[in-house]
């Protein structure tokens, strides 16, 4: 448990099993502001530690999660992860491999400050003894203010990235990158991800949400989105999907469209319909240009292309390379 002001916090090189909650957990405190109602002669450190004020530090930032092995976790506690973040910023999460768990593999519990790395990790069989998820969740329900993004308080969080990772969404499947709740403010690329519902997804008024080079292997559909407001559009391009049915989902169609362009889709007729119109009609309406799709290849050449995508990370230093 890393709790309260942390700075440069490190687990690594351990292995965990048989846990009855979480493996690790990360979290921070906040303050009510100073215009939440309180009589205006209460001391700043008299608000409760349950406001939306981060500005104060008293929270972990910089995390480092290396190289660890978790399964078998949750044993007691359902809603569990093998690592769980919640008010905590800027943190690294590489080389783990996770697997066995009952909810989420790793689960980011709000939008707190940004700015943090998740990569090289692999995750599968989660979710084993519930419905929704994969292996990772992102809620966003809180908007906080910190100084994380820019130095100066600001309730918008810094970009956070996701990179490099092989996930397989072989319980429950829904998706391997599972924004959820508002989320926003990701840049999702060059992971395999194997399995489930929909390859992208983003939902209850989440935004700039950024998926490119990914590759998703055997997936019902490639996208699952709300519409955002102009200049928070939702980004779906050079990705590879290989799908199980002729639809590429369900993108933003109206307004603020969804930007698609440059993917390569399979399916098992060599078709696919984009907004409910085939793919030319769509292209002719400014969608998914330079996309294409073809039928399904053999499974040798899809995974060829994931040692080569993942290949493309080379792990640095402290990292674990993925061998597909």
């Amino acid at each position: 448990m890393i709790s309260g002001y942390n700075r440069h916090a490190s687990v690594q090189d351990s292995d965990f099993s048989y846990i009855g909650g979480n493996a690790i957990v990360s979290w921070g405190y906040t303050n009510e502001t100073a215009n939440s109602g309180f009589p205006y002669y209460t001391p700043r450190e008299h608000f409760p530690e349950a406001g939306v004020d981060g500005t104060d530090g008293n929270h972990p930032r910089y995390n480092a999660i290396l190289r660890n092995s978790a399964r078998e976790v949750g044993l007691y506690e359902k809603q569990s992860s093998f690592y769980m973040q919640s008010k905590t910023a800027q943190s690294v999460i590489s080389g783990n491999v996770f697997f066995n768990g009952p909810r989420a593999g790793i689960n980011y519990n709000d939008g707190f400050g940004g700015g943090d790395v998740l990569s090289h990790n692999l995750v599968f069989s989660t979710c084993r003894e519930s419905g929704d998820h994969g292996p990772f969740n992102s809620w966003d329900r809180q908007p906080y203010l910190t100084t994380v993004r820019t130095g100066h308080p600001s309730m918008v969080m810094a970009w956070r990235e996701i990179h490099h990772n092989f996930l397989i969404d072989n319980y429950s499947p829904q998706e391997g990158i599972d924004n959820d709740d508002g989320s926003n403010n990701y840049k999702s690329h060059h992971n395999f991800l194997v399995y489930g519902g929909q390859g992208m997804k983003n939902d209850f008024g989440g935004h700039d949400n950024i998926h490119e080079d990914n590759i998703y292997a055997y997936v019902d559909q490639a996208m699952g989105l709300d519409g955002t407001l102009p200049g928070h559009e939702d980004h779906f391009c050079n990705n590879t999907a290989v799908l199980t049915g002729t639809n590429t989902g369900a993108p933003a169609c109206q307004g603020a469209r969804t930007v698609m362009a440059g993917n390569r889709y399979f399916t098992p007729t060599g078709s696919v319909t984009v907004c409910g119109v085939p793919m030319a009609k769509a292209q002719e309406q400014g969608m998914e240009i330079g996309s294409s799709v073809a039928t399904i290849p053999a499974d040798d050449v899809i995974l060829g292309w994931a040692r080569s995508l993942l290949s493309m990370g080379r792990a640095q230093p402290g990292h674990t390379q993925l061998i597909v």
